[in-house]
């Protein structure tokens, strides 16, 4: 099931951007046999088009096919059966990236009508963004965090509106602080210590939006290092030279529109522009993990990621 963002083409000039992705394990023993899986193509979308990608693995798998998940992201999955003592994985991809188009926030629908186009109705045509709304396994649907969230979701207010609020309170409310958690980490341990890092951001972005009967998915990525022309300042982005994550809100327009995914950086506080390069979409981190795999073999490993992203054209 492809989730297609209906949203007009951008007609906003288009930026080229380069980014080189590198992964290594390092292996205490040697691997046997080892099976991965790998989200490393960028998506094709209204606002971006890849030129070109290509993916080395060393040592050279035994098998290495390319697919598309169920929810239309690009996906490798590769054998490795030679004993090995080191992996590496090595991305290189092009892409244009242009703006979304404008989305006007208060002619989005109000919250509540959102909430209840995504609830199940007898007759009702099921509604795609339904696959969104519920807990899912790095998602759960925390009390704290809803009441967290409550105070912006007052009546009759724009979907969009209450989700550029979100945004910005967690960006205010909560410090991104590097290898502050690592993927096991419980997204109520985050909450709690008011601190994470972007993918924790997004999760909690994310939980705080579902807790409300709202769909959001999660967006994985890249950044340019420093903000494109006209960011607030020529400092770093929060999250930058390396992996990345967002989430995308869905908002139903009034007077029938058709619905847009709604994009919110909440690590940096912005609304995801020519400066974001999109991988995959998933319910979660879970969905869309980089690399993953399983090994026989190995014992302890060290991991090395190295991510750069920069302007061409």
């Amino acid at each position: 099931m492809a989730m297609a963002d209906s949203a007009p083409p951008s007609q906003l000039p288009a930026s080229l951007l380069d980014v080189e992705h590198v992964t290594v394990y390092r292996y205490a023993a040697p691997v046997e046999l080892s099976h991965h899986q790998a989200h490393l193509r960028p998506l094709d979308s209204h606002v971006q088009k890849s030129e070109s990608f290509r993916m080395q693995v060393l040592p050279q798998p035994l098998h290495h096919t390319s697919s598309r998940d169920w929810l239309g992201n690009h996906r490798a999955c590769f054998t490795v059966n030679q004993p090995h003592q080191e992996l590496e994985v090595r991305s290189h991809s092009r892409v244009r990236v242009a703006p979304s188009p404008h989305l006007d926030a208060e002619a989005s629908a109000a919250w509540e009508d959102a909430r209840a186009q995504l609830r199940y109705a007898a007759g009702r045509a099921w509604q795609p963004a339904n696959e969104f709304v519920h807990a899912s396994s790095y998602v759960p649907l925390l009390p704290a965090l809803r009441d967290w969230a409550a105070p912006s979701f007052t009546p009759g207010r724009a979907v969009a509106a209450v989700g550029l609020e979100l945004m910005a309170r967690l960006h205010a409310d909560f410090r991104y602080r590097s290898a502050s958690t690592d993927i096991d980490t419980p997204l109520a341990d985050a909450l709690a210590r008011r601190e994470g890092v972007c993918q924790d951001f997004a999760h909690l972005l994310i939980g705080a939006l579902r807790g409300m009967g709202l769909a959001a998915r999660y967006v994985s990525g890249y950044l340019l290092t420093t903000p494109p022309d006209g960011g607030a300042s020529d400092a770093p982005w929060l999250g930058a030279d390396a992996s990345h994550a967002w989430v995308a809100l869905w908002c139903p327009m009034k007077g029938g529109s058709a619905a847009r995914w709604l994009e919110l950086d909440p690590t940096n506080n912005v609304v995801p522009a020519d400066g974001h390069v999109r991988l995959a979409i998933g319910r979660d981190y879970g969905d869309v993990t980089p690399l993953r795999g399983v090994i026989r073999g190995g014992g302890d490993h060290q991991l090395e990621v190295r991510v750069r992203t920069q302007r061409v054209t």
